[in-house]
């Protein structure tokens, strides 16, 4: 059985190592664009603080170990430009000689992943503007990041936006946010974006709301920021809009895609094309809470639709269960957790809801160390099921978002939590857990 694997990072290898494991007489072939396997993408924004020593550290293995130690005939530099379904052909050609290729498969797994966006901006392709998505773009970044870069302008406020916002206020840069829309972090509703505007505020970052880039000034380096307001010098300009899935070269296929351009799967990962599967940020990502396809790409989500890919591949027949939403980052002093849907996505899908907040601690109240948090709940206006949380505090987040995670999967209400033996001693938590207390108002 001759399988090909378009990306090599999370979720293609994760099929391909699961495709070792289920067949082992299977040759497979993974066609990566780039030069690096199976990192961690999400720990970049470390790497350009210092915090992770180098970006060799985020390498889980190296094309290398897949050649060696695993048999994988693993390519790199191969772009791919189509996918010919009815002859099971995969053609494209190597980045580094430009010659063409067209290879044969029995079984392929699209793993191409998502690119950053990058709107049609007058000066965009001026030196000194960057995006964060690979190791070649975050080494780029750090040779650039010299001490005569004094100001950086960040242009959005999601993951990558906020991370990075930390990150070059760590290691001492002036940093400029500039957001779209009329809050930070548009996955928190607005009440609980107000808590991470006055984090960014307290630590010097001067933020933009509302505002929209329409391009940049500059000779050979960028020199300035225009929005729809005003212009803004800056030294640097890191982009971080958004992603896109990368299936462009699909069109042709006729493989199935939403408006977003992520290809439909199934619980299996197949495509609307018979062998032909997808995974991670190229695919979409059925919503146990909204109960339909969406689209939220995240590692933990393309490792575990990688692997189910590459086991229904090699013949193991599992499903993939979905997704809840689950998410949480680091932001200066604070950690912002978020799981299933919030009251705007709610009102947006028009299910009928009801909230509950609460500011609390983390621990007992008499113990030192104790640290606030704000804790927001929704859930069913008939049934009582849990919807939703949002939890933003400096210590035990983590803990409470995965507790609301597990609740959500199990369709439990909101009451149910009281039931939940959670764990307590005075420096973890109180002998009611916060999430329990907000239950019992119910």
């Amino acid at each position: 059985m001759k399988y090909i694997i378009i990306g090599g990072v999370a979720a293609g290898m994760s099929a391909a190592m699961e495709i070792k494991r289920t067949d082992d007489s299977a040759e497979i072939t993974v066609l990566e664009r780039g030069e690096d396997y199976s990192y961690g993408q999400c720990g970049l924004p470390y790497v350009i603080n210092g915090l992770v020593p180098s970006t060799k550290d985020v390498i889980a293995r190296t094309v290398e170990t897949f050649r060696e130690k695993y048999s994988i005939d693993a390519r790199i530099y191969t772009n791919v430009t189509k996918v010919d379904p009815q002859n099971h052909q995969v053609i494209g050609f190597h980045l580094d000689s430009n010659q063409s290729f067209t290879l044969k498969y029995d079984r392929l797994l699209i793993a191409t992943g998502a690119d950053p966006i990058l709107p049609e901006w007058p000066g965009i392709n001026l030196e000194g503007i960057h995006t964060l998505k690979t190791l070649q773009d975050t080494n780029g970044l750090m040779t650039d990041l010299t001490e005569e870069i004094k100001h950086v302008t960040i242009v959005g406020a999601g993951y990558i936006g906020l991370e990075m916002a930390e990150s070059f206020r760590s290691i001492g840069k002036e940093v400029t946010l500039i957001q779209r829309g009329g809050q930070l972090a548009k996955i928190f509703d607005e009440d609980m974006s107000k808590l991470i505007e006055k984090e960014a505020l307290y630590h010097q970052i001067d933020i933009k709301l509302e505002e929209e880039v329409t391009g940049f000034s500059g000779k050979e380096r960028v020199e300035a920021v225009i929005t729809n307001k005003s212009t803004y010098s800056t030294d640097l300009v890191l982009l971080s809009a958004g992603v896109k899935p990368n299936t462009d070269f699909l069109k042709s296929s006729g493989i199935q895609m939403n408006r977003e351009g992520a290809i439909r799967v199934n619980a299996y990962m197949e495509s609307s094309i018979p062998n032909v599967y997808a995974a991670g940020d190229c695919a979409t990502h059925y919503h146990m809470i909204k109960q339909l396809d969406d689209y939220i790409p995240l590692g933990t989500t393309a490792n575990k639709q990688g692997r189910i890919a590459g086991a229904n591949m090699a013949g193991n027949a599992i499903t993939f269960k979905g997704i809840v939403g689950t998410s949480i980052i680091k932001f200066f002093d604070l950690d912002l957790g978020r799981t299933g849907i919030t009251e705007t996505e709610a009102k947006r899908l028009n299910i009928p809801y009801q909230i509950e907040t609460r500011d609390d601690t983390n621990q007992a109240g008499y113990y030192p160390g104790a640290k606030p948090l704000t804790i927001k709940l929704i859930f069913h206006q008939k049934t009582s099921q849990l919807l939703g949380g949002q939890i933003i505090g400096r210590k035990g987040v983590d803990k409470r978002i995965d507790v609301l995670a597990t609740a959500l999967f199990n369709k439990m209400t909101i009451q149910q939590l009281q039931d939940l033996d959670l764990a307590y001693a005075p420096p973890f938590n109180s002998v009611w857990d916060p999430i329990q207390k907000i239950s019992r108002k119910t």
